[in-house]
């Protein structure tokens, strides 16, 4: 039986200062079914989701909705229309408790006169989160004290309260464990059953290949075509992405391993204990594990964002004390932290504000002065070494797509010369083709000496890029394993226990 169209886009297009974000796109999504939309940052595929929920207006095209033609003006007419869309950046208040976020504009549901039944509340969010979706989370936690990832599922469960005809997911499994991951996909997989359509934005082909039915490819604004999920391969959709073959995705380095650079001995933490290792120049170290599992805060510690509770830091052999990011770079150290947005890039400054950040003392004269000819010149510099694809570097950083975002933000660390780089989940959120260009530079960094550290809970990328491996289980490192030696397996069993 023939599934029934519940959302088209015919010809639609979109325009921001006379450049075409969108050309005469289309989109068809079917009842029941999970349709991928891919394509690299850029593509047009925000921009398309935007005018679909009426946060964008169109410039011509049409939008059918179960054989309509709708004119959204507003996000809330399309969820009272059965549209509702998980964002790939958090859309929750902190300062509210789960329930609070779930149920936000719609309290009516729970009013008794002219109060709010929080008990009838609390219990409806509590079928939900454990009944409807199997998550762990308690209805009266605040989100301020929740991870990213039980984020991204408290954003899930309000999506799924609004008992959409169509969830958009934009980027849903970015922050996800493989457990939390497998937990969105039987949801998916329940809602798909009732009938509902799932769009489902993402840069991980492995995984729309394994849960969606059909995907559309879009490029620069334009749509390049739809295929159906079993009959194409990965190969197939990287050409249709990129316009082009992607032969090598992680670089062969071959570097000769320097002097130990780094060392860290029996290192404690709030999160993790007895953490040692050491990085050797021109040599990238792997650090693996599951969601939560304490690696980030490892690296937060030896960077001096966090306090340290016990153990020794040693630089070139030297035994250091890091009680702040400022002392971390002074002794040649750089981090990329892994959330991009709230602590990474500064939204309201611009790509050169952004990148001259943390070298600004070199720019500096006796008395505090900043150089801006020099700073102009190195930022100008680093942005071509960089490939940061910028209009010019005054434009606001926000302007760019999220790979020349991460590009200029690594960029901004290696203006400081550092001799170790603490890269923490680089490529989250980045298409693929930005991927490739971003493992290219970590393999330059690491054949000129750069001592570095990747942390990723991506499995390929971990394999693919690093000379060994730690795996880290419940803040503890639990194996150490030599590129040739590793496999996904073996990994996924360290970090299970």
């Amino acid at each position: 039986m023939q599934q029934e169209t519940v959302l088209e886009v015919r010809q639609l297009s979109k325009s921001f200062l006379g450049v075409k974000a969108l050309d005469r796109v289309d989109l068809e999504v079917k009842r029941g079914e999970v349709h991928s939309v891919i394509g690299e940052n850029g593509a047009g595929k925000s921009t398309m989701m935007n005018v679909i929920l009426g946060d964008l207006q169109k410039d011509e095209g049409q939008i059918i909705l179960k054989g309509k033609e709708v004119h959204f003006k507003s996000p809330a007419e399309a969820i009272a229309a059965g549209i509702s869309m998980i964002h790939q950046e958090i859309s929750l208040i902190p300062t509210l408790t789960v329930a609070e976020n779930i149920w936000l504009h719609r309290e009516e549901r729970f009013m008794k006169g002219f109060l709010i039944d929080n008990k009838a509340r609390l219990e409806e969010t509590r079928k939900l989160l454990g009944e409807v979706l199997n998550i762990d989370i308690k209805p009266t936690e605040l989100v301020s004290s929740l991870t990213v990832a039980q984020c991204q599922l408290v954003e899930l469960a309000r999506a799924v309260s609004c008992e959409s005809d169509i969830i958009i997911m934009d980027e849903p499994t970015s922050s996800l464990s493989d457990k939390e991951v497998n937990i969105l996909f039987d949801v998916i997989r329940a809602l798909k059953a009732k009938g509902t359509a799932i769009i489902f934005i993402t840069h991980k082909i492995e995984e729309l290949l394994g849960i969606c039915d059909r995907v559309s490819v879009y490029r620069d604004g334009h749509y390049i075509g739809t295929r159906d999920c079993a009959d194409t391969s990965r190969d197939e959709l990287i050409r249709m992405i990129i316009g082009r073959e992607l032969t090598e995705q992680y670089p062969v380095i071959q570097t000769e391993k320097g002097k130990v650079i780094l060392e860290i001995k029996n290192l404690c933490g709030a999160d993790y204990t007895d953490v040692s290792f050491q990085v050797r120049a021109g040599e990238i170290v792997g650090f693996s594990g599951l969601v939560g599992a304490g690696r980030s805060e490892i690296m937060r510690g030896i960077f001096g964002i966090d306090s340290i509770i016990a153990g020794e830091i040693y630089m070139e052999g030297n035994p250091v004390r890091i009680h702040s990011p400022k002392d971390a770079v002074k002794l040649g150290m750089a981090m990329v932290t892994e959330d991009r947005r709230d602590y990474g890039i500064i939204k309201t400054a611009s790509v050169k504000d952004n990148m001259s950040l943390a070298a600004l003392y070199r720019f500096c004269s006796r008395i505090g002065i900043i150089k801006r000819d020099m700073e102009n010149e190195a930022v100008s510099e680093m942005i071509r070494d960089m490939t940061v694809k910028a209009a010019n570097k005054g434009m606001l950083i926000t302007s760019l797509s999220g790979g020349n975002q991460q590009k200029a933000i690594i960029g901004r660390w290696l203006m400081t010369t550092p001799k170790v780089l603490i890269l923490d989940e680089p490529t989250r959120g980045i298409d693929i083709g930005a991927k490739s260009e971003i493992y290219s530079i970590i393999g330059k960094l690491a054949a000129q000496g750069m001592a570095i550290i990747l942390v990723s809970s991506e499995m390929p990328e971990i394999l693919g890029m690093s000379d060994r491996i730690f795996v880290v289980r419940n803040g503890k490192i639990t194996a150490e394993c030599k590129k040739e030696e590793a496999t996904q397996e073996l990994l996924g069993k360290y970090a299970l226990g």
